[in-house]
């Protein structure tokens, strides 16, 4: 029933485009005890098809600006590989470190910059 209402936090969070990710990570990490490792592959695994339902309504939408999404697809795409060799190499303490040094960032300039456009 916990993976339930994880699953759900971060579809409905990831959904929006926020970045399930934030959500999902932590959560398996601290409530399901997975190695950071194990949890950052689970997400990545977990994203695909909520990705897919989510792209569908945003071009639904007509939110979807294809020519930067190929541009940012391809970049992404190459990073990606890039990343995840790096990450397989890296400790899953120093993992957790970045990671939360990472949202700690994103809060701070998410909170910071509230209300401006």
């Amino acid at each position: 029933m916990l993976l339930f209402f994880i699953g759900l936090a971060f579809g409905i969070v990831g959904g929006m485009g926020i970045g399930g990710g934030s959500i999902l990570i932590p959560a398996l990490v601290f409530l399901a005890g997975l190695s950071q490792h194990a949890a950052q592959g689970v997400n990545l695994a977990a994203f695909f098809p909520t990705a897919i339902l989510a792209i569908w309504l945003h071009v639904k939408n007509g939110y979807i600006k294809y020519r930067m999404a190929l541009y940012l697809f391809l970049a992404g795409a190459i990073g990606a590989f890039l990343g995840a060799k790096l990450a397989v190499i890296t400790s899953s303490g120093i993992l957790k470190k970045l990671f939360g040094v990472f949202l700690l960032v994103m809060g701070i300039y998410e909170f910071t910059r509230s209300g401006k456009k």
